[in-house]
């Protein structure tokens, strides 16, 4: 099939799009001699797996699930990080993990311990037998298993979205200094099961913003990476957009490795996916009300949660601004939440009902963070090759609705 006779409402991953974007990414990686990770929260199509971890080192996780994701479908380093894990959760992913950060010095205290014990039993480690490991005492670290704990560098170079800023005043993302140095005077045995150091600050940003972040980050922490074996700098890196400065990423890379004598990991989400994918979608009803409303099978509110959560106005495919060309239009969708508009748009020519209307960009949290609210059947997943031939790679029923009740 190709993209204008597949069903509606679909999401269409681009996947020429997609090695283009890796392709960059594995350029940067060898170039800095750093690891590139998918960040599964933004892009989690496992489909896609076998050929990304041509590119990549691995991927990072924000809990058990995408972790287990990531160790059956993907392979090469799987690293996890939550702002709190719960005992169980984390005795599995002791099991399948290369890289486990905890948010706080009090996760570490609890779990830490435990969490190399177990590692060691699991991957059958003769010291475990010996209880060479005792609280208050240097661990003996397993070869299979690296600890971390996320800083917060209170170092904000987001402007004025506070719900994506991970430095904005209260945050509960990441140890602050003061706490952190605090905690070491208290107990210096802390940093005996801490081999590295992890910050996320940035969202969709430049290279410009992560050299701020890492000279502040540098000021208070530096001494304490010396110490480190790795330093991970997160997600938010737009590496893969036309103006990213990748030159200046690879340096301040160089210079961190060199400075620092540490393995350096980056986790990208949507630079992976960003641009790749589609919601293709038709048009049911227009209703007239003042302004003239396209009532689509696609929804912002279950099909791309983020028009509304961020909020943004995604781009359509052969349209533009209200009021720019002929025709307005006022596009939502058939949930009863009156709120449920994407954006207004204009077009060179009247839409009628069933024409279909593409949405860009609409691979990255889309379909991580769907939903079937009011019942709304979730749009298939395709995917369109190099030559436009798109082939049908998931499809959702009532079945999938049903199974999220009870």
């Amino acid at each position: 099939m190709k993209i204008n006779e597949i069903p509606t409402p679909a999401y269409v991953i681009d996947e020429k799009k997609l090695i283009e974007n890796l392709e960059i990414l594995k350029s940067v990686q060898d170039a800095a001699g750093c690891h590139i990770l998918l960040a599964q929260k933004a892009f989690s199509a496992f489909a896609e797996y076998p050929l990304i971890k041509k590119y990549l080192s691995g991927t990072t996780s924000s809990g058990l699930f995408e972790a287990r994701l990531a160790y059956e479908e993907m392979g090469g380093e799987v690293h996890v990080y939550a702002p709190a894990f719960k005992e169980k959760d984390l005795l599995e992913l002791v099991r399948i993990c290369d890289h486990i950060t905890f948010n706080s010095v009090a996760q570490v205290k609890k779990y830490a311990a435990m969490a190399i014990e177990a590692s060691k039993k699991l991957h059958g480690n003769p010291y475990a037998e010996q209880g060479i490991m005792l609280l208050n005492e240097p661990p003996v670290m397993p070869e299979s298993l690296s600890l971390g704990l996320r800083i917060n560098p209170e170092c904000s170079t987001q402007g004025d979205h506070a719900i994506y800023d991970p430095c904005a005043p209260g945050s509960r993302l990441g140890v602050t200094f003061d706490v952190f140095k605090k905690a070491v005077e208290d107990d210096p045995h802390v940093l005996d099961y801490i081999e590295g150091l992890h910050f996320h600050t940035l969202c969709e940003q430049n290279s410009d913003d992560l050299v701020t972040t890492f000279e502040a980050f540098e000021k208070n922490f530096g001494p304490y990476l010396k110490k480190m074996k790795w330093l991970n700098m997160g997600g938010g890196h737009h590496i893969t957009r036309a103006d990213y400065d990748r030159e200046k990423l690879i340096g301040l890379i160089k210079r961190i490795k060199n400075d620092y004598d540490v393995e350096v990991y980056l986790e990208p989400g949507e630079a992976i996916a960003l641009n790749a994918g589609y919601l293709v979608t038709e048009v049911l009803d227009i209703v007239e009300n003042g302004i003239n409303t396209l009532i689509l099978d696609a929804s912002a509110a279950c099909h791309m949660p983020d028009v509304l959560e961020m909020p943004y106005r995604p781009p359509l495919k052969d349209s533009g601004e209200a009021g720019e060309k002929a025709y307005t239009y006022r596009l939502s969708s058939y949930t009863c939440l009156a709120g449920d508009i994407i954006g207004d748009y204009s077009f060179d020519q009247k839409i009628g009902i069933g024409d279909r209307l593409t949405f860009e960009d609409m691979a990255i949290y889309s379909m991580v963070k769907n939903n079937t609210f009011n019942g709304i059947p979730l749009p298939d997943i395709c995917a369109m090759d190099e030559n436009g031939d798109c082939r049908l790679i998931k499809r959702f029923g009532y079945e999938d609705f049903k199974g999220r009740l009870s």
